[in-house]
């Protein structure tokens, strides 16, 4: 079930009791509260933020609309297990300083999740409200918090994340929201962290791949200076694979335990003719010019980006929205997504649908690219697709498609970006001698997130394939804990 509440309008109600008063009658008249935007006609030329965040008043409102269940199913809900019900009930108090501390206890990242995490697929779905219409907005609510917590106590790390030093060291392979929530969680178990980063800034994921108009940097700085605050050194520049092996960390670096988080960032292509093409880009490479390089700032930045006057790209998720958005932001006359899947098919949030179509964005929709098209100088002029047709479901539920015979057609475009997810990178899995992948090249780990090397764990994509932020860092706070325990237990022997 997916929720359409970005189609709500902002209501409030004419009478607003205290937290205490409020009766669940009361709870359910109160509509959900609708996310300040910015203009659509006006965001979708520049890359400043899209949501403006829930001012007080309309934070305490919509918290105020959670019935307090006993059965906490939005808990079960979230990866990272943050006590929803109980931050709630404290926005509604308007006791924001202690939700805030709250939600950092069990997320290390809110300011992020709550932008980026797809909630309508996981807390707010349980939501006993979405069985009758909207679910109280946790994300925006997730989002208000660590904001307010920011804005407020600038540079001051919450209270129970200042640790005590335990004697152990720990070394974390990446700085995406596997990495950050690891590292976040053994510094507040008194570890000595560092993370290696094979960028120039940290943030991983959150840094090269998602645009600035939907997570800014500042905010992902701000998350990794906190960080930093308790304890967490970061190094950058430093490809674990090349600069260190695994091995080398622990065996004369003094790491006594090492967390693998280095994301699934090596792109998949179509493999249809015309690929190699001048004009077309990977997802990884167009997003990463564009956001870690800082090409959208076109008129100050030297990196080089291919501005299109036409630009298709191929998927539907998050990744492709993301990118065709960025097209339009960059000046494209059309930015087109091509999807070989029906609408409702979809794996992007719906939210992002929803502002991508407010801002210009062009669909197509159960079509499938046969080549791609070039001039005499081999530059893209167009892309050849065939529509396709669903099928009946299969033993999944999920119905296919087909390409509908002699439907094909000719898309006008002078710029492709091919966003149809990622692979396992083998840059770290083959210089780490024994270490035991599965067909797809993913590292396997056991039930605790250890690999089949003692002391050495994985997780995120790098273990699930690609996935969303909120699971990578669900899988970096379950490893964190399981490391925590190795450490304690097997080390000490």
């Amino acid at each position: 079930m997916k929720s359409r509440h970005p189609d709500t309008k902002p209501v409030t109600t004419p009478a607003v009791k205290s937290q205490d008063d409020l009766t669940a009658k009361d709870r359910m008249a109160i509509p959900r509260q609708q996310m300040p935007q910015r203009d659509p006609g006006i965001r979708n030329r520049d890359f400043d933020e899209v949501n403006l965040g829930l001012d007080e008043r309309l934070a305490i409102l919509e918290a105020k609309r959670c019935l307090q269940c006993k059965a906490r199913h939005c808990v079960a809900g979230c990866p990272v297990g943050v006590k929803i019900p109980e931050f709630l009930d404290l926005v509604a108090r308007g006791k924001f300083a202690e939700a805030a501390e709250m939600v950092y206890a069990d997320n290390d990242l809110p300011a992020m999740a709550g932008r980026v995490c797809p909630q309508e697929i996981q807390c707010e779905v349980q939501c006993i409200r979405a069985k009758k219409g909207d679910p109280v907005a946790v994300g925006h609510l997730e989002r208000f918090v660590a904001d307010w917590y920011r804005a407020h106590k600038a540079g001051q790390a919450p209270p129970q994340m200042r640790p005590t030093s335990s004697g152990f060291a720990v070394a974390v392979v990446g700085s995406g929201p596997a990495g950050l929530t690891a590292a976040g969680q053994l510094a507040r178990m008194g570890h000595r962290v560092t993370i290696f980063e094979a960028f120039h800034r940290p943030g991983g994921v959150l840094v090269y791949g998602i645009p600035e108009f939907r997570l800014p940097k500042a905010i992902v700085d701000a998350e990794v200076g906190r960080l930093q605050a308790v304890g967490v050194e970061i190094r950058c520049n430093v490809v674990i694979g090349r600069t260190y092996t695994v091995k080398e960390l622990m065996d004369q670096e003094g790491y006594d335990a090492v967390f693998v988080a280095v994301g699934a960032g090596l792109p998949q292509f179509m493999r249809v003719g015309g690929e190699n093409l001048k004009g077309v880009y990977s997802s990884n490479e167009y997003l990463t010019r564009v956001n870690l390089m800082t090409a959208y700032r076109f008129h100050h930045s030297d990196t080089p980006i291919q501005v299109g006057r036409c630009v298709a790209v191929i998927g539907g998720g998050n990744t492709a929205l993301d990118a065709v958005r960025t097209a339009k932001r960059l000046g494209a006359e059309h930015a087109t997504i091509v999807y070989r899947r029906s609408e409702v098919q979809m794996p992007a949030r719906i939210e992002e649908i929803h502002h991508a179509k407010e801002e210009g964005i062009e669909f197509h929709f159960l079509a499938a690219p046969v080549r791609v098209l070039g001039d005499e100088n081999r530059w893209v002029r167009g892309m050849e697709c065939v529509r396709m047709r669903l099928t009946e479901p299969g033993a999944d539920g999920r119905r296919g498609v087909k390409p509908i015979e002699g439907s094909n057609f000719e898309l006008p475009c002078d710029q492709v970006v091919v966003a149809i997810g990622t692979s396992a990178n083998p840059l770290l899995t083959r210089s780490t001698e024994g270490l035991a992948l599965n067909t797809w090249g993913y590292i396997t780990i056991d039930d605790d997130g250890m690999t089949n090397l003692p002391g050495v764990f994985a997780g995120g994509d790098i273990v699930r394939g690609a996935a969303t932020v909120i699971l990578a860092m669900g899988d970096g706070k379950r490893a964190a804990a399981a490391i925590d325990r190795w450490l304690r237990t097997a080390k000490r022997r």
